[in-house]
């Protein structure tokens, strides 16, 4: 877990709300891609690959939280 310390809280929000949400227009890319996951359409493997690299910077930023509120108690 000290790979997840080393990372500033704020790389990790900008990040995530530029890289996890770009392309913004007409809808975030990875929402679109969550959708597609939830009909069953998520099929060809550049389309999870895109997945992963959109989620990447979310689930390192939730992973963050996680940590620093089981740090404190």
């Amino acid at each position: 877990m000290a790979f997840l310390d080393q990372i500033p809280l704020s790389i990790l929000i900008l990040a995530a709300l530029t890289l996890g949400l770009a392309p913004f227009l007409p809808e975030p890319h990875i929402w679109e891609k969550l959708k597609m996951l939830a009909a069953g359409e998520l099929v060809k493997p550049i389309d999870w690959f895109d997945l992963a690299l959109h989620a990447a910077p979310w689930l390192l930023l939730i992973a963050k939280l996680v940590r620093m509120a089981l740090v404190r108690s």
